[in-house]
């Protein structure tokens, strides 16, 4: 495998703007959304990438680029140049063509260079803002062996929620024979037609078949320049394209994997943390997700009267707890305040809930300070006049936003 390894580019596409996430990604890049605390959610992917043995990344950024230089500095300054280990920060260099990325597929475009100067034999492309956990050398070898010109990773998901996802539809050779976008009545996987292949936008390929796809796509006027709308169809049907499928073989069940893409599916992962057997478990030494080392003191919980409650919760480093926490997610340095109550809720970094506020279904943003006695999420109607609220019923709460007195 090191030889494999020896002939392998890794990319990561993280120039998204993240729009659905709004107002989350308001001033930074989507892949450096804080997520679980005290991880960014880029995170997940360099850590797939060095827990792999893979040491030699670039990162494709665009918009907010600064605050995805800054994280990359901060957190994954741990690559040695002089063992030709390193993680570059690519933002648009506009040599080839004097524009933004347009598109997944055109930001591999202007940044063939790269290929160039490397020469690998596959490259590996990836996004920079899911949530998963992946040994990216077991799909190496599955498209070895098929000697395949693009492998695709897919996830299983019951058929009846499979329309919102881009849709391999696969023969019995989990060869590739279709690709449907948000289809209303998804192809079942051969053997198994309760379930759907969804494309998790993980992209293996030979080089020389990469680089002349993505030429032929620049040319294209009408194409969107998409991986999943535009390259893998052209390609289907004409070169050996197989689907890669992420589950665990020894139980024949889909591995986790989610696109947080959308407020609700943010909120929702989170939940997806908690719990004695967790959906997404942080605590896997086997697999351990790296981040920034934050220089706060312990957590502490202070009594001052009232009951000190805190339950199924993950607690950051500095946060300081005098009221009741449940099912919630606390960055570091957030203080809940005496008979204070924040239930099933994200708090980023340094929020501060005041004295007898209460907080339920809700993700704060970094440094807001909650007053004394506020509501959050227990009367929707009174939320709406100041807040952003999702179709699950989540209240968002920007770090820009001034409470009435």
């Amino acid at each position: 495998m090191e030889k494999s390894l020896k002939g392998l580019s890794t990319i990561i596409m993280a120039g998204g703007k993240g729009e659905r996430l709004f107002p989350l990604t308001r001033d930074k890049a989507k892949p450096v959304i804080t997520f679980g605390g005290v991880y960014r959610i880029i995170d997940f992917t360099l850590s797939n990438c060095l827990n792999s043995g893979i040491r030699r990344v670039w990162v494709l950024s665009q918009y907010g680029s600064f605050s995805l230089d800054q994280h990359l500095r901060l957190a994954w300054d741990i690559m040695r140049p002089d063992l030709e280990e390193y993680i570059y920060s690519m933002p648009p260099q506009q040599i080839m063509v004097n524009r933004w990325y347009r598109g997944t597929a055109d930001s591999i475009y202007q940044n063939l260079n790269i290929l160039q100067e490397e020469r690998p034999r596959q490259v590996l492309i990836l996004s920079g803002d899911h949530v998963y956990k992946m040994d990216y050398l077991e799909m190496l070898d599955f498209h070895e062996h098929r000697d395949a010109d693009l492998t695709v990773a897919a996830v299983m998901v019951p058929r009846k929620e499979a329309s919102p996802f881009g849709i391999l539809h696969v023969d019995a050779d989990s060869k590739i024979v279709g690709f449907l976008e948000k289809p209303q009545d998804p192809p079942g996987i051969p053997g198994n037609p309760d379930y759907a292949l969804a494309s998790m936008g993980v992209y293996l390929f030979k080089s020389e078949v990469l680089v002349e796809e993505v030429i032929r796509d620049a040319k294209n006027k009408e194409s969107k320049h998409d991986f999943g709308g535009n390259i893998i169809p052209q390609m289907v049907g004409k070169k050996k394209v197989f689907a890669y499928n992420f589950h665990n073989p020894a139980t024949g069940q889909p591995r986790y994997w989610r696109d947080i893409g959308l407020l609700d599916a943010y909120f929702q992962a989170h939940r997806d943390l908690l719990g004695p057997e967790p959906v997404f478990d942080l605590y896997d030494a086997s697999w351990p997700v790296r981040h920034r080392t934050f220089m706060y003191p312990p957590a502490k919980y202070l009594y001052s009267g009232q009951a000190i409650i805190v339950e199924d919760s993950l607690i950051g480093t500095g946060c300081s707890i005098e009221g009741t926490v449940r099912e919630s997610v606390l960055s570091p340095g957030v203080r809940v305040g005496p008979g204070a109550r924040v239930d099933a809720a994200v708090l980023w970094d340094n929020v501060e809930i005041g004295a007898g506020a209460q907080v339920q279904r809700a993700i704060i943003e970094d440094g807001v300070k909650v007053p004394p006695g506020y509501t959050i999420g227990l009367d929707h109607e009174a939320d709406a006049r100041h807040f952003q609220i999702t179709e699950g019923g989540i209240v968002v709460v920007p770090n820009n936003v001034i409470f009435e007195e």
